[in-house]
């Protein structure tokens, strides 16, 4: 199974035409800190996770992300199972509370699109001409 930094790329480069791995300055004090954010588009930061329990944060890093960004927050997990499981629906669940929009997407999904995407970036052929004789 691929690691969640696998899967980073497909989602927010290949679906969604973000940045991933975004670096987001703050300062507390006198201190330069930073955070990355897993994606970022024109108007949104997004939190990628796996359906496990290291995804259980995701809902603060989303809102903390857009606090300092002024984008939209949102949390999207890549689903490895097939149905959701209790730390699906607990994020799920804050993230509504929250107001934190969410999204899933299935792993054999993001796996296909990654595979058929030169598909998609490639010229329409172009059609066959044929001249006929004396024509």
């Amino acid at each position: 199974m691929p690691f969640e930094a696998d899967l980073i790329p497909i989602l927010c480069t290949l679906m969604l035409g973000g940045a991933p791995e975004h670096p987001v300055p703050y300062s507390v004090g006198y201190d330069l800190h930073h955070i990355r954010v897993d994606c970022v588009t024109e108007d949104t930061v997004i939190e990628v996770g796996l359906d496990r329990r290291s995804s259980l944060d995701s809902v603060q890093q989303a809102l903390f992300a857009a606090h300092l960004t002024g984008k939209i927050p949102q949390v999207t997990l890549i689903d490895t199972d097939g149905r959701e499981g209790p730390f699906e629906y607990r994020i799920r669940s804050a993230a509504k509370a929250a107001n934190v929009d969410y999204a899933v997407y299935k792993l054999d999904f993001l796996t296909r699109w990654q595979m058929t995407h030169y598909l998609r970036n490639r010229p329409p052929p172009q059609p066959l001409t044929r001249k006929l004789a004396g024509g």
